[in-house]
């Protein structure tokens, strides 16, 4: 699906490219449509081409916005000075009361009016709108604002906008009012004793006998979370390489099947008993697993050999080797084994050959799935090289054409 997104990508950006080049081979509308009022400049490249000449010059040019009328200026100013009210306020309610930051804009949210500022107490609040604590008194201070708008595509069209406000310093929570003044009096012990190397904690804070303590290092709880984190993402790792190793276990054991199934079936075949056989196919895995490598399903029938040692029942054992297995074809085989082993071994080996087709049957099909599922991987290169295509076949019908 990833694979036929991107390719369908691809044609998509082939066709646009075939219709671009149409579009600059095609003489452009004399008619310029620009930006409403408020959009903004932009850029329009062109190539022109004189008459009598073959070729074309690349120029570019600036087209600005549609300007206001003189009457949609001053209505323009107006309305911005409206907004002024609000917009510079902030978080404060009224101009009578400022105690956090004003908001002063370099232009007018929505409208072509840059704003310049300038303040009678610069002292007291900068040209941001941030306040100067330090120099707030507590019965407030008289500052008096004042901003000259400016239309953006015409600078000598401009309005005035006055206002005052009453700056007053932050009210504090009494928490924070008590830990102000403990600073005040912290930094005044420093400040006495500058010049020596050491200085000393004063005793008493607000009247009151003082304790310091070092502020707790969040270092541990940092390397603790992500010890955390590193552990459960780990463990998130181990589950997944575990489903990785079952399932590749899982299809090695398939692929092994039918031969275990074929081996089994020309044993019993030459009359050997059903556990003869079966140690007959340990013993040839023995010997070739330095070749082969080690096989699961091999190494079930081995460790089935040793419960057979150890007096397990065989019936049991091969029931109990399907199982080890987890897999469905197994479990059937185990089942079969058994259930033959209690019955007798009449009929086995005709069952046994019914078994080794089906299994060679689902392998087959199996590779057939596989098969298909690279072909789907094949996908994507093959829309590239269909883009490719494209590209080699219009472009030039497109270039004809022009010419």
């Amino acid at each position: 699906m990833k694979a036929a997104a991107v390719g369908a990508l691809f044609v998509l950006g082939t066709v646009f490219l075939a219709a671009d080049y149409l579009e600059s081979h095609r003489a452009a509308d004399k008619v310029v449509i620009r930006n409403a009022q408020g959009g903004g400049s932009r850029k329009e490249a062109f190539e022109v081409r004189l008459q009598g000449e073959k070729e074309k010059t690349e120029v570019e040019i600036d087209v600005a916005e549609q300007q206001y009328s003189p009457e949609e200026i001053r209505e323009m100013f107006a309305r911005v000075s409206r907004k002024m009210d609000r917009l510079i306020l902030g978080e404060n309610k009224s101009l009578d009361r400022i105690e956090y930051d004003m908001n002063l804009p370099a232009r007018a949210p929505n409208e072509p009016v840059e704003i310049s500022w300038e303040l009678s107490r610069y002292d007291v609040m900068d040209l941001r709108g941030e306040l100067r604590q330090e120099s707030i008194v507590e019965e407030g201070t008289l500052v008096d604002l004042r901003a000259v708008l400016t239309y953006s595509e015409n600078e000598n069209e401009q309005a005035l906008y006055e206002c005052t406000a009453c700056i007053y310093p932050r009210t504090l929570s009494e928490e924070a009012q008590n830990a102000s003044r403990m600073e005040g009096e912290i930094r005044k012990q420093e400040e006495k004793s500058r010049d020596s190397r050491e200085w000393k904690l004063p005793d008493t804070l607000l009247g009151k006998e003082a304790s310091y303590y070092r502020k707790m290092n969040s270092r541990g709880m940092t390397l603790i979370a992500m010890a955390a984190l590193v552990g459960v993402l780990l463990y998130a790792l181990k589950i997944q390489n575990q489903g990785k190793e079952k399932e590749q276990r899982r299809q090695q054991m398939l692929l092994d099947y039918p031969e275990i199934v074929n081996k089994m079936t020309l044993f019993i075949g030459a009359g050997m008993t059903v556990k003869r056989a079966w140690q007959k196919i340990v013993e040839d895995y023995e010997r070739q697993k330095e070749n082969l490598g080690e096989r699961y399903a091999y190494e079930e029938m081995k460790r089935t050999c040793h419960e057979m040692k150890s007096r397990v029942t065989e019936a049991d054992c091969y029931e109990n080797y399907g199982r080890r297995c987890e897999v469905q074809v197994y479990i059937r085989f185990g089942a079969l084994l058994s259930q033959n082993l209690r019955k007798g071994t009449k009929g086995m080996t005709q069952i046994l050959k019914q078994e080794s087709l089906q299994a060679f049957e689902e392998r087959k099909a199996r590779a057939r799935r596989l098969g298909e599922e690279a072909g789907t991987k094949l996908l994507l290169p093959m829309f590239l090289m269909l883009a490719v295509v494209l590209v080699i076949v219009i472009v030039p019908a497109f270039l004809s054409v022009q010419i």
